[in-house]
């Protein structure tokens, strides 16, 4: 039979692991879309207010959105807040799905309206995880408060370009 030190040690293990997925797998796809359609030709172009942040940092505060909201929901999982009848999960998934297309819409197609509309709805999606997740633990409610603020950003860029 395994000593209690040993089991904790595997269990801090697993945990280890499991946070490095939690984090890895959403900021690799972010991370991937940016790398494919993150180059901005189009956007470097066009005249843009001085509000507007350059693409390097666009490109940045999407990934630090993405790793704090992979440890958001983790923090949710390890606490059990995605089992049973929450939807908590699903609007985590929806979350990401929707804040990896942003880029190609805005800096491929210049689908400026089509990102408006999807970002506005992410950061509904986002507001009902933050929602969710406070519900189960309070740091995490407070790590998805700046992909919040970060979702309306990109929604004002949206719009500004679209008028544009």
């Amino acid at each position: 039979m395994a000593s209690p030190h040993e089991t904790k040690k595997a269990q801090a293990k697993r945990a280890l692991r499991s946070l490095a997925i939690g984090i890895a797998i959403p900021f690799t796809l972010t991370l991937t879309i940016i790398i494919l359609f993150g180059s901005g030709r189009k956007y470097h172009r066009i005249s843009k207010p001085f509000w507007v942040a350059p693409l390097w940092f666009i490109h940045l505060a999407t990934l630090g959105s993405s790793f704090f909201m992979g440890l958001a929901a983790w923090l949710v999982w390890a606490d059990g807040g995605f089992q049973g009848e929450t939807d908590a999960m699903s609007l985590y998934v929806a979350h990401v799905s929707l804040s990896i297309v942003w880029h190609p819409l805005v800096l491929v197609m210049s689908a400026y309206w089509l990102a408006l509309l999807s970002g506005l709805v992410n950061f509904g999606t986002l507001f009902l995880c933050y929602l969710r997740f406070r519900k189960v633990n309070p740091f995490a409610k407070d790590l998805a408060k700046p992909c919040l603020v970060w979702a309306a950003y990109l929604c004002l860029i949206s719009f500004k370009l679209m008028l544009l």
